[in-house]
C-alpha cells in the first residue's frame, strides 16, 4: 500500500528552495515512502490536504477542527517540526484517529544553546556595544559595563527537556539553578542540580529568569507585574518559549521604569512585534528564530521523519502529544492496515 507524505510549503522560499536546508527527507526515500511539498500555503492545514496525505510534516500551519471538516480519510500522523503545539487542536486530532507528534529530541540542544547565547548577549550588552561602534560613540562604552554570569543564580520557569539541557550548559559557569515546574519530579530536579520552589521565590532570588515552559492556560501571563516586581533591579528576563507566557505590557513597564535591568526576547505576544519594545535600549530582540541552525534543521526534520516511518511501518511513534489516540480502535485499525 502506498504511503504518501505531504511537506508543508512554508519550508520553501519563492524560488522553491528549502530555506531550512537538509531536514532529513532522505530518510523518507530510504523507507520507500512517497513525498511531495504541498502546494497550498495557508495559516491552517486544509481539509483537502488532510484528505490527500497519509502523513503530513509541517512547521507553521495550525491544526484546527476545521482542518478535519468533511475529511473521510485523515492522515495517520501529523508530525510537527518543532516543540510548540498551542496551535494544534489535540481533541480534533484524537477524534479523527490522527496521532500528533513534536520534536523535543531535535530542538533540545539548539534551543538551549540559543538561550545561553541570548542570556550572555543581554548580560554583556552585545547589541548596544555593536551600535556604539557603528555610531562611532566609543566615548560611551564605560556606560555599559556588563554583568558576569559566573556564580550567579539562574531561575528557570520550566525544567523540562530543554531546561535540563540548559542547566548542563550552564554548569561551567558555576551558577546556582533554581526553578519552578510543578510537573518536575523531585528526583529529576536533584539529578539536574536544580532547586525547585514557587515562582515568586524564583523571581525574588534569581539574577536571570529564563522562560522555558510550554504555553497553556496555566502559563499564559504567568510572568506578570507581580512576578516582575519581586525581581532584583539588576536581574534580566529571557524568553525563548512562547510570547504570551509573559504579560508584555507589564514587562514593558518594568523595563521602562528600570525595575529590572533588561530582557532578551525571541518570542512575543503578537508576531511580528510592533509596540514599545522596539524603542527600549535595555531589551535584545530576535524574530523567533534564534535557535534556527543547521543542527535544528536536521534534528527536527530527522525526528519528524522517524515518527512518520514508524507509523508507515505500523509502529506507534515517539513524542506523541495526544497519547490517548494510541489506545483508540480507529487509530489501531488504521495503523494495522498500513502495516499489513
Amino acid at each position: 500500500m502506498t504511503f504518501t507524505v505531504g511537506i508543508s510549503s512554508d519550508f520553501l522560499d519563492a524560488t522553491g528552495r528549502n530555506v531550512w536546508g537538509d531536514i532529513g527527507l532522505a530518510g523518507l526515500d530510504a523507507a520507500g515512502l512517497e513525498w511531495e511539498y504541498m502546494q497550498d500555503r495557508a495559516q491552517a492545514l486544509t481539509p483537502a490536504q488532510m484528505e490527500r496525505y497519509d502523513a503530513i510534516l509541517y512547521a507553521a500551519p495550525a491544526v484546527t477542527a476545521e482542518s478535519f471538516a468533511g475529511v473521510s480519510n485523515p492522515p495517520l500522523i501529523l508530525a510537527r517540526f518543532g516543540v510548540g503545539y498551542d496551535a494544534v487542536d489535540l481533541a480534533a486530532c484524537s477524534a479523527a484517529g490522527t496521532v500528533a507528534t513534536i520534536t523535543p529530541d531535535g530542538a533540545r540542544g539548539p534551543v538551549a544553546t540559543a538561550t545561553l547565547s541570548m542570556l550572555l548577549s543581554v548580560m554583556h550588552h552585545t547589541v548596544t556595544k555593536d551600535r556604539l561602534v557603528r555610531d562611532q560613540r566609543w566615548d560611551l562604552r564605560e556606560n555599559f559595563m556588563g554583568t558576569g554570569l559566573t556564580g550567579k543564580t539562574v531561575g528557570l520557569l520550566g525544567v523540562g527537556n530543554t531546561g535540563g539541557e540548559l542547566i548542563r550548559l550552564l554548569a561551567p559557569f558555576g551558577v546556582r539553578c533554581v526553578g519552578y515546574d510543578p510537573f518536575c519530579p523531585p528526583e529529576r530536579a536533584a539529578e539536574l542540580g536544580v532547586e525547585l520552589m514557587e515562582l515568586k521565590d524564583v523571581a525574588a532570588c534569581c539574577d536571570a529568569l529564563i522562560v522555558m515552559a510550554v504555553l497553556t492556560d496555566q502559563t499564559r501571563h504567568i510572568v506578570n507585574a507581580g512576578i516582575l516586581a519581586r525581581m532584583k533591579p539588576t536581574a534580566v528576563v529571557i524568553n525563548m518559549a512562547r510570547g504570551p507566557i509573559i504579560n508584555e505590557p507589564d514587562l514593558i513597564a518594568a523595563l521602562a521604569g528600570g525595575s529590572i535591568a533588561g530582557a532578551g526576547l525571541d518570542v512575543f505576544e503578537e508576531e511580528p512585534v510592533n509596540n514599545a519594545l522596539l524603542g527600549l535600549d535595555n531589551v535584545t530582540l530576535s524574530p523567533h528564530c534564534l535557535s534556527w541552525t543547521d543542527e535544528m534543521s536536521l534534528g527536527n526534520g530527522g525526528s519528524c521523519v522517524r515518527a512518520i516511518v514508524d507509523v508507515a511501518n505500523g509502529r506507534p511513534p515517539k513524542f506523541v502529544i495526544n497519547r490517548e489516540v494510541l489506545d483508540s480502535a480507529v487509530f489501531k485499525d488504521r495503523l494495522l492496515l498500513h502495516a499489513g
